[in-house]
């Protein structure tokens, strides 16, 4: 079995990070469009994610393999590094989000990524908006999640 490392990142693991994102983003998103190059990424981790958001890292065998980026209640960012998807590593981040955020977690991811979709939904997450892409950059319809799912109500 690997052993994964969960720890808060650094800003030495920026570029690693960024990199994953890269990766994963490509490789799973591969019909939309990127609203940054490759650079404006990098920057945008070094410079804004890692030090000002709370940002974790997955490492194994002293490699970042998954990232986990929160921003208050908000599960930014969830990405894994292609040649560790399947091993449960993204179960153990997003476990470790709902610890981190027990009182509740809502995310957003693109209508058409249906894995992510089917991961979150296993994770107990329920979608309750859709929207036509106006509210993210690359203009892609997406859909909002929100862990734990919200209460029905019940009238007297």
């Amino acid at each position: 079995m690997t052993t994964v490392e969960l720890r808060r990142a650094t800003a030495a693991d920026a570029r690693d990070i960024a990199d994953v994102w890269l990766r994963s983003f490509s490789a799973a998103l591969p019909a939309v469009r990127r609203a940054h190059d490759d650079d404006a990424v990098r920057w945008w981790f070094a410079n804004i994610v890692v030090p000002q958001q709370e940002t974790w890292v997955a490492v194994v065998e002293s490699t970042v393999a998954g990232l986990l980026v929160l921003d208050g209640a908000e599960l930014a960012q969830l990405y894994l590094d292609l040649p560790w998807r399947g091993r449960g590593i993204g179960d153990q981040l997003v476990d470790l989000a709902k610890q981190l955020r027990p009182g509740g977690l809502t995310l957003w991811t693109f209508q058409i990524n249906e894995p992510a979709q089917r991961f979150y939904r296993r994770h107990g997450f329920v979608a309750v908006e859709y929207t036509d892409g106006q509210r993210n950059e690359e203009g892609e319809p997406d859909v909002r999640y929100v862990w734990p799912p919200p209460q029905a109500s019940h009238a007297d």
